[in-house]
């Protein structure tokens, strides 16, 4: 199927969890009056991703038809969605219950989809370059749909249709050609001790996999520093949301670019770190208070680099992996940056108290 069928899976699969982060927040407001009860119901969805990756990833690596078990995963994302949707007519521990299946299966349609994406297109440098884009337009189009849906009206609406999205996906994902690996000879155990080895004492691979980590890290704390900045330039947090669509659109340009033009001349480590230094640098452009156009315009700019330095990233994954562990390095990398994203908005939401330039230099 080739590019454009692995789009139309992955990128519906990834466009519901994304949106999710933001629809369950929501939802609990408008239903329960309750967003302790949002958050923790978003914790539910996201932090069992860290734990299930090592062995979805070593499922992966071992089974003889990989795209059920992306089905499956997308199957459990599907059932916790649709019953969030119900949220209040539901009981709660039982929504809060399939969103934790939910949030393990996250990793097989995030690092393990990646894991296979040079399955449905050959060219290397190409298939991660879609697998960035895939990555960019779902984190855009995710919380669009949901605020679209919310404008509307609707208290159910934006979780009906990311549990849409993600059933979208699961028909997509029995369609693409998800090769089966050599068939390992250890035990389950012995595969995850091999891969996390593998991880940590590799160390071309321990290297882009810690600062890939870092990167998002940084990659979480912007919007809490980008509502610092708007409250001291602009007067209001609500501003805050028009410098996060300027990276976010800045993002899906650069995404689109490296999919169709990926940076050939150069190498992917040079790609991953020059990107991931180039977002730092027009970030730091933003600590001078040069007034609310500027900062949008530098933050929008540094948005840019995202997707070749993901890009790249993920090719080094590939090239640093061997096929019998694959999928868990890529299922591992994706939940330590899920992590690490959760991490850096926390640390900034701690230190919101200090200046905003101080803030964005961090």
């Amino acid at each position: 199927m080739g590019a454009l069928g692995y789009l139309s899976a992955s990128i519906p699969l990834r466009l519901a969890t994304a949106g999710s982060v933001v629809a369950i927040p929501i939802l609990a407001v408008q239903e329960l009056d309750d967003i302790a009860v949002g958050g923790a119901l978003v914790a539910a969805s996201l932090a069992p991703a860290i734990i299930a990756a090592p062995l979805v990833g070593a499922a992966l690596d071992r089974a003889r038809h990989p795209g059920w078990l992306v089905f499956a995963g997308a199957g459990a994302t599907v059932a916790g969605y649709s019953a969030t949707a119900l949220l209040g007519i539901v009981p709660l521990p039982v929504i809060a219950l399939l969103l934790v299946a939910a949030g393990a299966g996250a990793p097989f349609l995030l690092g393990g989809l990646s894991s296979f994406v040079t399955d449905e297109i050959p060219e290397e440098r190409q298939a991660y370059a879609y697998d960035a884009l895939s990555y960019n337009i779902a984190s855009v189009a995710g919380p669009g749909v949901v605020a679209i849906a919310a404008i509307s009206g609707s208290n159910r609406l934006g979780m009906w249709l990311m549990a849409a999205a993600a059933a979208v996906g699961a028909v997509g994902a029995l369609a693409l050609r998800l090769r089966a690996r050599p068939a390992g000879t250890e035990s389950v155990l012995r595969t995850i001790a091999s891969g996390a080895r593998h991880l940590t004492l590799h160390r071309p691979i321990a290297v882009v996999t810690s600062a890939g980590t870092l990167a998002t890290f940084g990659q979480g704390a912007l919007p809490i520093a980008a509502v610092a900045l708007s409250l001291e330039r602009a007067g209001s947090a609500e501003e805050a949301a028009v410098i996060m669509t300027a990276f976010a659109v800045g993002g899906l340009g650069g995404a689109l670019v490296a999919a169709v033009r990926p940076p050939k001349r150069f190498t992917p480590q040079l790609v991953m770190g020059g990107g991931f230094a180039l977002i730092g640098v027009f970030t730091l452009l933003a600590v001078p208070s040069l007034g609310f156009g500027w900062t949008i315009v530098v933050i929008g700019l540094s948005g840019v680099f995202t997707a070749s330095s993901n890009a790249a990233m993920l090719m080094l994954r590939k090239q640093q992996s061997p096929l019998g562990m694959r999928s868990q390095v890529f299922t591992i990398g994706s939940g330590l940056r899920a992590t690490s994203t959760a991490v850096g908005a926390a640390v900034a939401g701690a230190l919101a108290g200090l200046d905003a330039g101080v803030l964005i230099a961090g």
